[in-house]
């Protein structure tokens, strides 16, 4: 897939949009300050900030905790969070450490089973890494069925796009996450909420 940005400039995927994506919180500078002491590379600390965001943070709907959290600091704090959630601390993440990143969203469907439940918005990341590019990977967590890895030269994100079932692999990479995005998880009181909440497409 071609990837289509909505900037031409590097420099806009490594800005804070406040409230959602800061870097000075302190657990976000303290998970920060952990990945740097691990890993010399930005290609290692991509991947770590990756596996913290898909593996450390339990997916909501999988859990069903009813807490929703929008920004870094608090998915870390509750180590919980949906996919929009677990995108945002893994671009929080990455442009805390000067590596660029944006949004990617998928439409698929709702309950993943059936057209009857409708669709909803699935999102994703792109990452920079000035030896290879931009190429896409999927922090939403992993469960028998879903295998979502830090894969640079092949694609292994969450979900296969069902074309047939209406479902859509945007190419948009966003230097901010959609303000429909944002909406629809300040509005939902729960994460049951925001299950139902969730936008259907990129308008």
């Amino acid at each position: 897939m071609k990837l289509v940005f909505s900037s031409s400039n590097l420099e806009d995927y490594l800005k804070e949009v406040i409230p959602t994506i800061q870097f000075n919180t302190p657990l976000v500078q303290q998970q920060i300050h952990q990945i740097q002491s691990q890993a010399p590379t930005d290609e290692e600390r991509a991947k770590i900030a990756f596996e913290i965001a898909r593996d450390e943070i339990h997916h909501s709907f999988d859990t069903k905790n009813p807490v929703v959290t929008i920004n870094a600091e608090d998915v870390l704090l509750n180590k919980e969070g949906i996919c929009f959630a677990k995108s945002h601390l893994l671009a929080t993440l990455l442009r805390g450490m000067g590596i660029p990143t944006g949004f990617c969203y998928q439409r698929v469907l709702r309950n993943g089973k059936t057209l009857e439940g409708g669709h909803a918005l699935h999102g994703l990341n792109a990452v920079y890494l000035k030896e290879y590019g931009w190429f896409r990977v999927d922090p939403r967590g992993n469960k028998p069925g879903i295998d979502s890895q830090f894969s640079i030269k092949e694609e292994k994100l969450a979900y296969p796009i069902r074309e047939e079932l209406g479902e859509m692999d945007y190419p948009n990479v966003f230097n901010e996450p959609l303000s429909s995005v944002i909406k629809s998880m300040l509005e939902s009181k729960t994460s049951q909420d925001l299950f139902f909440n969730r936008p259907e497409f990129i308008e």
